[in-house]
């Protein structure tokens, strides 16, 4: 079990922590606003996720191979949004004061940018294709187990992107090397965005 346990703490880790556009823009909430103010973001992320693993867990990937129309749908509509974040963060102003509804709609961002990320979808189903059998006699525990390793997991990385992004702020104490760091993020993810259109 415990080899079980962790190999899906390597899985979650490799498809938490490399560079894609939740932890872009976290890396970049973090640098322009602090750790603190990119808190919402995370955790909106991380749960959203933990809800992705669990419905792929529960039947839904099965509904995508059976309609990929779907899935292109989503790729589209996720690739629109975040393709909208990318444009809000070039326009970013270089110091950014959030009130406490800017607070709840960072982690509706959260929310949004994980659940229309086509990378969170393919992980998650790959994840539960490896680890969770379905109807094999324990399968609800491991998609439990899965769901908890893979939130926990998620979180820490997005909040180590944050934390990144922090360190980085500290050299960004001039609005023009603030407004070049935010163009600089903005093409990095709007070139995220357009990579994984053009692998699906």
């Amino acid at each position: 079990m415990l080899s079980i346990l962790l190999s899906m703490f390597l899985f979650c880790l490799a498809g938490a922590i490399s560079p894609g556009p939740v932890n872009l823009i976290a890396a970049s909430i973090g640098a322009n606003a602090g750790l603190y103010k990119a808190l919402p973001h995370v955790t909106g992320a991380s749960i959203s996720y933990t809800v992705i693993v669990g419905l792929m867990g529960a039947g839904l990937h099965a509904i995508l191979l059976s309609y990929p129309q779907i899935t292109h749908f989503l790729q589209f509509a996720g690739a629109g949004y975040l393709l909208y974040l990318s444009a809000k963060i070039a326009a970013a102003k270089p110091v950014l004061q959030q009130s406490q509804q800017e607070h709840i709609a960072g982690m509706m961002q959260g929310v949004l940018s994980q659940s229309l990320n086509p990378k969170a979808w393919l992980v998650a189903m790959s994840g539960v294709s490896l680890f969770v059998t379905a109807g094999e006699q324990h399968s609800s525990m491991m998609l439990l187990v899965f769901c908890s390793i893979s939130g926990v997991v998620c979180f820490f990385s997005v909040v180590t992107w944050a934390a990144l992004g922090k360190l980085i702020g500290k050299w960004l104490n001039h609005d023009a090397y603030q407004v070049m760091f935010n163009r600089s993020m903005a093409f990095l993810l709007a070139a995220t965005v357009v990579s994984m259109l053009c692998a699906a």
